[in-house]
């Protein structure tokens, strides 16, 4: 988790960097700040709703006790066992197995399950990925990406206007193709480094998911199933449903080639064997 942590601190030290040079590049004082405004009001916005605008892409509902017992039973003791408030709980119709959760504190948490989820995984697998999904509460993960998003946004922004504001010839700008470039590789650049961090947080949250659970191997269980179960019932690439994907624990669409290069979630065969290596088993 260290080790992870690490990783995530440099790589929003490395968009800050980026938002430095581009914004040197651009020079024009009145196009940063509008950059920063957008960026900053855009993601507040995410922060703060993000589980409205998850929860409504997933056309997800409240779900009581009565309705899922055992789903109940282990998000509190997990909860519990944690120290920390009961989230709410809701559940999609998708039958595809997946789930996410989201809320910028654990006093606002939400944890969303899919119908095929529950109908997919056995109960310590099931256990497995609630704790994987209450670790990115615990972590903050909304915060974290929420940051990262607004850094990106800044970049992707400040590129577009080197253009207009930095596309001089002489010694103090970088020239009219300097600053179409900036324009191109800002925002891939910038995007890179943001899928990164969402990469490096889903490590994170396997990790202490399945300290939390004291079972990493079902959790690596629930992961494989949950891929192939994503594989053979794939979600429409619409624009709600992506705004939404990166909160969930697997890759919801059908992604393949360059889709996978940009996936903001790591592989499973790569999870499964960190996994695996957390409960000392050896190939």
């Amino acid at each position: 988790m260290h080790h992870n942590g690490l990783r995530t601190a440099l790589l929003l030290g490395l968009l800050s960097a980026l938002i430095v040079m581009v914004g040197a590049w651009v020079g024009g004082g009145t196009g940063v700040l509008f950059a920063v405004a957008v960026a900053l009001v855009g993601n507040t916005v995410a922060y703060f709703f993000s589980d409205r605008i998850a929860l409504s892409a997933m056309r997800a509902r409240p779900v009581s006790e009565v309705e899922q017992p055992t789903l109940y039973r282990i998000v509190r003791e997990l909860s519990t066992e944690s120290r920390q408030p009961m989230p709410r709980l809701y559940m999609s119709p998708t039958v595809q197995p997946n789930a996410f959760a989201t809320g910028r504190n654990p006093r606002n948490a939400v944890v969303c399950v899919t119908y095929g989820l529950t109908k997919l995984l056995d109960e310590r697998e099931l256990r497995g990925v609630i704790g994987h999904e209450l670790s990115h509460v615990y972590n903050r993960d909304i915060l974290i990406s929420s940051v990262a998003g607004a850094l990106a946004t800044m970049i992707t922004w400040l590129s577009y206007m080197s253009v207009f504001f930095g596309g001089s010839d002489d010694d103090e700008g970088p020239g009219f193709l300097g600053a179409v470039l900036m324009m191109l590789l800002g925002p891939v650049a910038a995007g890179m480094v943001h899928m990164a961090i969402s990469r490096s947080r889903e490590f994170q949250a396997d990790e202490s998911g399945a300290r939390l659970t004291g079972e990493p191997l079902a959790l690596a269980s629930a992961l494989r199933k949950i891929e192939m179960g994503a594989r053979r019932l794939p979600l429409p690439e619409n624009s709600r449903l992506a705004s939404a994907s990166h909160m969930m624990i697997a890759n919801p669409f059908s992604g393949s080639g360059l889709g996978r290069m940009f996936s903001t979630h790591p592989s499973t065969a790569e999870r499964v064997a960190r996994l695996e290596r957390m409960a000392g088993y050896r190939r």
